[in-house]
C-alpha cells in the first residue's frame, strides 16, 4: 500500500481475535495468558482500538467480515538488517566470513542515497506483507540509509526504531566511520527522527570487535545523555566471535560485559543471539533490563549454536523473536517460530505457539517499553494488526479439520502458516497491505 491510502475514522473488523493478558509460563498448553474470543468484531476508532463485542456494531462502524479469519497483533521483528536482503540465502560461511563475503559489500553500496531510499521503501513493504508492523533494525554505517528508512516507516506510519551502524575498525573501506563524524551524524538523526511520529532513534553497534573502545564510550555517552534512546547491538552469536571479543577485550569479563563497561547494557538495549552467555551473563541481562533478541533461523542457518531460552528465562531475562534477515532466511516470523521450536527440541525442550507468539507480540512490545502502544488487541492500543487465513493449502486446511483443542490448532498454524496466509496488515487502523495487490517491486539497481 502507498502513504496516500486513508481509513475510515471507525472501523470494525469481524474474525477470531487472538492475543495475550500476560506472559504465558513455559510448557502451558492451557494458559491463562492466552485471550481467544472467536467470531468477535473489533472495533477501531481513529487509528486507536476501542473495544471488541459479539454482536455486529451499528451503522456508525464501516464493518469489515472477516468470519473464519485469524486476527491478531501485528508482529514485532526485534532483530533485522534493512540491507541485507541482497543477501539471504548466501551460501557456505559461518558469521565472520559471511559477513566478509557478502554482508559488507552489499552495505557498502548503500551510500547512495537513491539506492538507500529504494532499499528502504522495499524492506518496509516486505515487512508488512509478512505481518510484521514494528521492527528494530539495522541500517548501514552511512547516515542517508538511516535517514531513508526512518522516512519508509514514517510514510507507512509505522513503529520504527533504528539507527546509523557504528563500526570504526575491522571493517572494509566505506564502511567504517571515525569517532567524531560518527557521533555528529548520530546526534543529527536523533534530532531529526527520535520521538517525531512513531519512529525511535537506536544507538546502533554492530558488535564489539568492529567498534574500538573510543567508539563504545561515545555510544554509552549518547545512551547516558537521553535515557529514551535505544541501544541494538551482536553478542555472543559465534564461538569464533567470541573468541575475537575476548582478544580485544581481555580486560573485560566476558563479551556482554564489553558493553555493560561502555554503559551499553539498559532497559532499552536489544542484544542480538545472546548464544554463548554463561550465568553471569543472564544476570547482568536481568539487572539491566535489557533483552536478548533470538534469531533462531540465522543461527541454524550460519551455524551458530542453539539458544537456551529456559536458561534465560530462569534468570528472568527479556527473550524476544527475531528473523535477522539476512542471516536469517525469511522476513515471516512464523517461519522463524518454527525455528525457534525446532532448536528447542535439540535441546530436550518443547516452545508452545503460546510461547513464540507472545514473544513476538505483547513481550516483545513490553521488552521495549512499548506495551502500552502495541503487541496486544487491548482496548486504548494502536491497532497495528493483521488478519489471517487459518489455512492457505488443503494439507494445512485438513490439519484444522482434525486439531484437538486451541493450543493443536494455534500451534499447527504457527508451524504451516506463511505470508501466503496473511490478508491483510493494519498499521494504526490504515491497511498498508492486502492480498491480490501489485506485489512488491524492487527498483534497486
Amino acid at each position: 500500500m502507498n502513504s496516500a491510502t486513508v481509513s475510515p475514522e471507525r472501523i470494525a473488523l469481524r474474525g477470531d481475535l487472538l492475543d495475550f493478558v500476560a506472559e504465558p509460563g513455559w510448557g502451558e498448553v492451557d494458559s491463562a495468558a492466552v485471550r481467544f474470543r472467536p467470531d468477535h468484531w473489533l472495533l477501531v476508532d481513529n487509528g486507536r482500538i476501542v473495544g471488541a463485542q459479539t454482536q455486529a456494531p451499528d451503522a456508525g462502524w464501516e464493518r469489515h467480515d472477516h468470519a473464519g479469519k485469524l486476527i491478531l497483533p501485528g508482529f514485532i521483528d526485534s532483530h533485522v538488517h534493512m540491507p541485507q536482503l541482497d543477501v539471504i540465502a548466501s551460501y557456505g560461511t559461518e558469521l565472520l566470513d559471511w559477513l566478509n563475503t557478502y554482508t559488507f559489500p552489499a552495505e557498502a553500496r548503500f551510500a547512495d542515497p537513491a539506492h538507500s531510499q529504494a532499499g528502504a521503501n522495499l524492506f518496509v513493504d516486505a515487512l508488512l506483507a509478512h505481518g510484521t508492523t514494528a521492527a528494530v533494525v539495522f541500517a548501514t554505517t552511512h547516515k542517508v540509509s538511516a535517514d531513508a528508512l526512518f522516512r519508509a516507516a514514517q510514510q507507512r506510519g509505522m513503529r520504527m526504531i533504528t539507527g546509523k551502524v557504528l563500526q570504526d575498525r575491522h571493517s572494509p573501506d566505506g564502511l567504517r566511520d571515525d569517532v567524531i563524524q560518527a557521533e555528529r551524524d548520530c546526534v543529527e538523526l536523533i534530532e531529526r527522527w527520535h520521538g517525531v511520529d512513531r519512529l525511535a532513534y537506536a544507538v546502533t553497534v554492530r558488535f564489539a570487535p568492529t567498534s574500538t573502545p573510543a567508539q563504545l564510550a561515545m555510544a554509552g555517552a549518547l545512551c547516558a545523555a537521553d535515557a529514551s534512546l535505544y541501544l541494538q547491538t551482536h553478542v555472543a552469536e559465534n564461538r569464533a566471535e567470541v573468541a575475537w571479543a575476548r582478544e580485544l577485550f581481555p580486560e573485560a569479563r566476558s563479551y556482554l560485559d564489553v558493553y555493560a563497561r561502555a554503559g551499553l547494557l539498559h532497559r532499552r538495549s536489544v542484544l542480538a543471539h545472546g548464544i554463548w552467555l554463561d550465568d553471569a551473563d543472564r544476570a547482568a541481562l536481568h539487572a539491566s533490563g535489557a533483552q536478548i533478541a533470538h534469531s533462531p533461523s540465522s543461527n541454524l542457518f550460519l551455524g551458530s549454536g542453539l539458544f537456551d531460552w529456559r536458561a534465560a528465562l530462569a534468570a528472568g531475562a527479556a527473550v524476544s523473536l527475531a528473523s535477522d534477515v539476512g542471516g536469517g532466511t525469511s522476513l515471516s516470523l512464523l517461519r522463524t517460530m518454527g525455528d525457534a521450536y525446532k532448536v528447542q527440541a535439540m535441546a530436550g525442550q518443547r516452545l508452545t505457539a503460546w510461547k513464540a507468539l507472545h514473544a513476538a507480540t505483547r513481550g516483545a512490545a513490553q521488552a521495549l517499553q512499548l506495551g502500552d502502544e502495541i503487541g496486544s488487541l487491548e482496548a486504548g492500543r494502536v491497532a497495528d494488526l493483521c488478519i489471517w487465513d487459518w489455512a492457505a493449502d488443503p494439507v494445512a486446511t485438513r490439519r484444522m479439520q482434525v486439531a484437538r483443542g486451541l493450543h493443536e490448532r494455534v500451534f499447527a498454524w504457527v508451524t504451516m502458516a506463511d505470508d501466503r496466509n496473511l490478508v491483510a496488515a493494519f498499521v494504526a487502523g490504515v491497511p498498508r497491505h492486502r492480498r491480490g495487490e501489485p506485489a512488491v517491486r524492487s527498483q534497486l539497481a
